[in-house]
């Protein structure tokens, strides 16, 4: 095979793209390629997706990154991967990778998907298959070998698996698909090179090729890693430096002045599907290897105790006892902007808060109420809740930072607010009147 003739004909006429998983990677990912001009076929296994999308509707809480689905020749969705597979050039796999109640890595969705896109792969016809789920590095290679094994296929004849992964940063104040460096790691250096090309028509930053499968895989795994650490040290801190009487926004707002430090903020915990998760993916690498890891392992440690260490801080403004006292929560998604709460880490500190018997209420305008817990009771606006004992703020919405403060002070048997993001103005909010708490401020 002429792998760089057969290439520059797929480049001349046009790949159709198959995107496996139309959640909050794979559907901006579809739609994004078909802006590019690309005929792209959407799969996804639920029923109910598919019918969503056909009827022109986002099945997503996020729907900024795209005014409307396609109704053209460019552009389908179905649930039946033979409708799709056979006729597809480069397919593209994007299902959740999450983790076992033992926090161990869990690749079904990824081993279901793989297995259905061979399954329909036509043997002469050359299929570029690109995982973007987030794995350890080898699990590429060793899904594909296994698969197509059993299914004789051969890698390298009819298929050629590649990893791309997604690097989304979802929300008014993040980056989507058409905004972040791509890499591509593949066996096959021409094919690695084109899919390179390819991603490069839908992104404005750099697209490159990265060399084998495990280099990217590797790459997209301690990227979220490295950001849990860094998470968890300014959690860490918050923890530590009140114990000497400093707060520590004030020390973070110092050591920033130095041009190298990089600033991250403690909270009430991570969420997402990615943070609180991969790092567990490489926790299970390194123990494989025989070099357990003390980091990635200390960092879950410590931003996982974070809604309970939160709990226990806000106990202790009433003494220990929140027995039947008012709590209202501003927020319960797990970013600012977005009514996304995979993984949020309000749901912790409201189980937490619970078991003190206290009364939870929450408001939080982009989360529907049916994703509310059960522990505690929606509300339609922060205002209609009289005689709160305390506000804390979980989930920095700008609608909550320009909510009326005043107004809901008078709502407050006595104005008290536990800030859980240390975004709000320490010195207004006591100078108005509040009693102001928050994650590393000195008791």
């Amino acid at each position: 095979m002429n792998q760089k003739k057969w290439l520059n004909e797929l480049e001349d006429r046009g790949a159709v793209i198959s995107v496996v998983g139309l959640g909050y990677v794979g559907l901006p990912t579809a739609l994004n390629f078909h802006d590019a001009g690309f005929r792209v076929i959407g799969i996804d296994s639920s029923k109910e997706v598919v019918e969503s999308l056909n009827d022109g509707k986002i099945h997503l809480p996020d729907t900024s990154f795209v005014e409307s689905i396609p109704r053209d020749k460019n552009w389908k969705v179905t649930d039946n991967y033979e409708e799709a597979i056979p006729f597809s050039d480069v397919v593209l796999i994007t299902v959740p990778t999450p983790v076992n109640d033992d926090n161990s890595p869990n690749l079904d969705y990824v081993r279901s998907a793989v297995s259905s896109v061979l399954d329909n792969v036509k043997s002469d016809h050359k299929t570029i298959i690109v995982l973007e789920s987030t794995v350890f590095p080898g699990v590429t290679r060793d899904v594909f070998r296994e698969y197509c094994e059993e299914g004789q296929i051969s890698i390298g004849e009819d298929v050629f698996p590649a990893y791309c992964p997604e690097r989304v940063d979802p929300g008014p104040n993040g980056r989507e698909i058409n905004s972040v460096a791509q890499i591509v790691g593949c066996d096959y250096p021409k094919i690695g090179e084109f899919l390179a090309s390819m991603f490069s028509r839908i992104t404005s930053e750099q697209s490159i090729y990265v060399g084998n499968i495990e280099v990217a895989e590797a790459a997209k795994l301690i990227e979220n890693v490295q950001r849990d650490i860094d998470i968890a040290f300014a959690n860490e801190l918050a923890m530590v430096l009140p114990k000497i009487g400093v707060d520590v926004e004030d020390v973070l707002d110092a050591a920033s002045t130095k041009w190298n430090f990089h600033r991250h903020s403690p909270g009430v915990g991570v969420g997402g599907h990615c943070i609180p998760v991969d790092p567990y993916y490489y926790i299970d690498l390194a123990r494989n290897t025989g070099i357990p890891s003390l980091l990635a392992n200390a960092s879950r440690e410590i931003n996982s105790a974070m809604p309970e260490y939160a709990a226990r801080q806000i106990r202790k403004i009433f003494k220990g006892n929140l027995s039947n006292k008012k709590c209202l929560i501003l927020g319960y998604s797990y970013k600012p902007g977005l009514g996304d709460t995979r993984e949020t880490p309000v749901k912790e500190l409201v189980i937490q808060l619970r078991r003190q018997n206290c009364e939870l209420f929450i408001w939080d305008p982009l989360v529907g109420i049916d994703e509310f817990p059960d522990e505690a009771q929606a509300v339609s606006n922060p205002y209609e809740i009289e005689e709160i004992d305390i506000v804390i703020l979980a989930t920095a919405h700008q609608e909550i930072l320009d909510i009326d403060w005043a107004k809901l002070s008078g709502n407050c048997n006595t104005p008290i607010i536990y800030d859980g993001r240390r975004v709000l103005d320490k010195s207004a909010f006591i100078e108005s009147g509040w009693a102001y708490y928050g994650i590393g401020i000195p008791s």
